[in-house]
């Protein structure tokens, strides 16, 4: 018989795998003989007390063994001969899709326009060290995506996009942390995530799928409204049976491809804003009500959200123990981003708080159609560069001069290794989106008493928050709207918002493909 058990525990308790039986057994009225097996299913903390509680979920079975999970790899077939897959990127979404086309017997060919994960690290050095930008490996662009350096966050708001578990089993299979099954918000880290994305890879090509590096596509080839394959800057050309476009949020090149070839794409809304930045020890006091914070607790986080004239204000990619990062993806412009580290032991907190854009906002950009957004987007990362010095120094105020409209004649130390300066952040905004801000950073303050500290500092810019393109697609069959044989995917195309979602949106898509062309799991 199987017995579900929700308990509350201290850290302590809960760092030990013996009182958390005991504790379970106690108040489940069963006697430890009785016990034949146990298997935590979710663990979170509720940090809303004055001492903070690690909250577990515990299935505990009496004269029954807990059920055991057959690998995901076990239903994998030899693909070698299978019908072809042409997936454009190799983010979360492309290497999950490439991962599902193996369960259907269908054929990956993937093609990924900047770098492996291996030679990705020294693009990523000379960007960081010598403000150096490759416009085709970088933060964003490379194995395994933006998601490769944005701490492996590993949930999403909406079960209904598809099987959330089979992502993470999949991770697992592939050597992350079997922890990630139960934490509410787990995360891998991007020290660990480059060896998980190549061990994905090395799977994809054991059963017969293909990964091409350095492979640019610059031209879809057509036959009438049917789209059979990719051209490559190098000449190269890829031909399947179907076109999955995974591109990502920054493949701004994309964009003006297919809108070239008369492949029609939409405006969406997205965010725009900057990097919060606090000194982790703080945050924890706040979050935990204790400083410094319980050692067998992880560095604390937050996610707030406001609405401001109409207009979402919010954090985005809080990285609790965790960096800023450069992430622009050409020459002559400021981006930032943040990642963690597995054990999230940095000194700082960096988040995105940023505000929605709508398309009401996009007026002045009406001339450039469904790419507004992203020129709105480009326009602000170019201005903030040339606010600099030529370099990936970035423009950043401590946030209470920043509220006050005071320049900031000094900064503190941070997590950005190309650098800071001084600036008036409001003067790289329009002012809407300025004030917003503001008003934003307000309203936390109310929300989370002690966040306007005289330690942060806001960091510009953070742009890439998701796709300001949409491509529009079948909600059944997934295919796009108007050219057959497309199938736009993941966070580039609109549909996705992190790596979990990403991946379920590259295995559903899949899934569509394999009914559309009569292949079975």
């Amino acid at each position: 018989m199987k017995h579900v058990i929700d308990i509350a525990l201290s850290p302590f308790e809960a760092s030990s795998p013996e009182l958390i039986v005991a504790h379970a057994l106690h108040q489940a009225g069963i006697s430890e003989d009785s016990l034949t097996s146990h298997t935590i299913l979710k663990r979170s903390i509720d940090a809303r007390g004055k001492n903070p509680k690690i909250m577990l979920s515990i299935a505990l079975y009496v004269d029954e063994q807990a059920p055991v999970i057959p690998p995901i790899a076990k239903g994998f077939r030899d693909v070698s001969s299978g019908k072809r897959i042409i997936i454009i990127g190799a983010g979360p979404a492309g290497y999950f899709a490439g991962l599902e086309c193996l369960l259907h017997g269908l054929k990956p060919v993937i093609i990924e326009r900047g770098k492996d994960a291996r030679a990705r690290r020294r693009d990523l050095r000379a960007i960081q060290q010598f403000g150096i930008v490759n416009p085709h490996s970088n933060y964003c662009f490379g194995e395994g995506g933006a998601g490769t350096y944005s701490d492996g966050k590993l949930w999403t708001n909406s079960k209904k996009r598809g099987d959330i578990n089979k992502v993470l089993q999949l991770l697992v299979e592939h050597g992350a942390h079997e922890r990630i099954l139960i934490d509410t918000h787990g995360h891998i880290g991007s020290n660990k995530l480059p060896g998980i994305i190549q061990n994905i890879r090395a799977t994809i090509e054991k059963y017969g799928g293909e990964v091409h590096f350095d492979s640019w596509v610059t031209r879809f080839i057509m036959n009438g409204d049917r789209m059979i394959g990719v051209a490559c800057e190098d000449g190269s050309e890829f031909m399947g049976d179907a076109v999955i476009l995974a591109t990502g949020h920054s493949a701004r090149d994309i964009f003006t491809t297919l809108l070239d070839a008369g492949i029609h794409i939409e405006s969406k809304p997205f965010a725009i804003g900057v990097r919060a930045e606090h000194p982790q020890e703080y945050i924890d006091e706040i979050r935990y009500k204790q400083s410094p914070r319980d050692s067998l607790l992880p560095a604390s986080s937050y996610k707030l959200v406001e609405q401001v004239k109409g207009r979402g204000v919010f954090s985005f990619c809080m990285c609790p123990g965790g960096l800023i990062v450069p992430a622009a993806t050409s020459p002559g412009e400021i981006v930032v981003n943040g990642m963690s580290m597995s054990r999230r032991d940095s000194p700082f907190a960096n988040s995105g708080i940023v505000v929605a854009i709508e398309q009401v906002d996009l007026k002045e950009y009406d001339i450039y159609g469904a790419l507004a957004g992203m020129h709105l987007q480009s326009d602000i990362e170019q201005a903030v560069f040339a606010s600099g010095d030529g370099s990936q120094q970035a423009p950043a105020q401590r946030l209470q001069d920043f509220l006050s409209g005071t320049i900031s004649t000094s900064l503190p130390k941070s997590s950005y290794i190309p650098g800071l300066f001084s600036h008036d952040i409001s003067s790289l905004f329009p002012k809407s989106l300025a004030e917003r801000l503001r008003m934003g950073f307000k309203a936390f303050e109310r929300s989370m008493s002690g966040y306007i500290h005289p330690g942060a500092i806001i960091v510009a810019t953070e742009s890439r928050t998701s796709s300001p393109v949409r491509i529009p697609r079948d909600p059944a069959s997934r295919e796009h709207v108007q050219i057959k044989g497309l199938y736009p995917c993941g966070e580039g195309a609109g549909y996705a918002g992190g790596i979990v979602s990403a991946a379920m949106d590259g295995q559903n898509t899949v899934m569509a493909i394999a009914m559309k062309l009569g292949v079975n799991a």
